[in-house]
């Protein structure tokens, strides 16, 4: 069964979008995203609910919260998939959902089931990659996937769960992202194959300066190397900051609740998603 490949957005535009105004006292002015109460309803049922982030631009973004905390689904509304039910969301200075082409040139995303098409072969892929992307750097395609030691003729179906992570990352990186959103992309993948996507994604966030939004349950691997977190309980952000900050705040509160403090990012995150409310 062939799995679709998701390149998203196509490049019509070459000039970078400007940056995300402020919003209200809260929002950097180099905000990347910025999201003010919003909200995604399925009926009487919120996903996301009176969410409000402003993620600075060129952060490694945690985002962590147990199954159904509507980490997704915030990610989708990132991307112009999903409508905010209410609320204001600005991704690149711009709405998603009235200006997604324009945002998705400049935005890729990576998910948990890699799409590609496993009839394919990677140079086939690649080449796909430069017809829908006109910033799409085939150079940095190719040494890429050469320097990983994945031969270009194979098919993507007889490549390892590892190897296809890496290829979908390539074609995520090969359209020069200024917004990488990464929906747990490790989740199928063996300790050591996850240790090198998530190498390669840091060192390329930081050579070429992209944000990055990464979903993932492996909160050890994130605290390894993000510098900022977003914790989702419930639908609701239950804390947001920089990573020491995060940490000092649910230290206070473990010493006001009595609770044993914390010394790490692994620990606060847990604290906050078993505690399930908001950081205040």
């Amino acid at each position: 069964m062939q799995r679709r490949l998701l390149i998203v957005g196509q490049n019509r535009n070459p000039n970078k979008p400007g940056t995300v105004p402020a919003a209200g006292n809260s929002a950097p002015p180099s905000a990347v995203v910025v999201a003010n109460q919003v909200s995604k309803r399925y009926g009487r049922t919120a996903a996301v609910h009176q969410c409000d982030l402003a993620i600075p631009e060129g952060a490694f973004v945690a985002l962590v919260g147990p199954n159904g905390a509507g980490k997704s689904t915030l990610l989708l509304m990132l991307v112009g998939l999903l409508r905010p039910s209410s609320g204001e969301l600005l991704v690149l200075g711009k709405q998603p959902s009235k200006y997604s082409a324009d945002i998705l040139a400049h935005v890729s995303v990576v998910l948990q089931d890699r799409p590609l098409y496993e009839s394919l072969t990677v140079r086939e892929t690649l080449e796909m990659g430069r017809r829908l992307n006109d910033r799409w750097d085939g150079a940095l395609g190719k040494i890429r996937v050469e320097r990983l030691g994945i031969p270009l003729d194979r098919r993507i179906s007889k490549l390892s769960g590892g190897q296809q992570a890496q290829v979908a990352l390539t074609i995520a990186l090969a359209k020069r992202p200024s917004l990488l959103i990464l929906d747990e992309p490790m989740a199928s993948l063996d300790p050591l194959a996850r240790q090198q996507f998530i190498d390669e994604v840091t060192t390329a966030a930081q050579d070429d300066g992209i944000t990055v939004i990464m979903s993932s349950h492996v909160i050890a691997e994130l605290a390894r190397v993000c510098d900022y977190v977003v914790v989702l309980q419930n639908g609701r952000v239950a804390a947001s900051g920089r990573v020491q900050d995060v940490v000092a705040r649910w230290s206070a509160i473990a010493d006001r609740d009595s609770q044993e403090r914390v010394s790490g990012l692994e620990a606060a995150l847990l604290g906050y998603m078993r505690r399930g409310g908001p950081d205040h």
